[in-house]
């Protein structure tokens, strides 16, 4: 068997506060929904703000991306 590894480096979105991509995705997992959110738990975009638009877009990708893996509930008769 052959395994391939993949590593994916984290793209910097927030350079004042060091905030990647992948700590947008961490957040959106934790159950980040909104910017403002975000900015809280991560101060992305809270200095300069020259980053909003790409973190804005980052976390509507990230949240698109999660709610296509949530599954749907079944109900289950008894």
């Amino acid at each position: 068997m052959v395994r391939i590894c993949v590593l994916m480096r984290a793209m910097y979105i927030c350079n004042c506060n060091a905030v990647t991509d992948a700590d947008i995705r961490r957040e959106v997992a934790g159950g980040v929904q909104s910017f403002a959110q975000l900015q809280e738990r991560t101060g992305c975009s809270d200095c300069c703000g020259c980053c909003e638009a790409e973190a804005r877009a980052e976390l509507a990708k990230a949240t698109r991306t999660t709610a296509d893996r949530t599954p749907l509930a079944i109900p289950v008769l008894a």
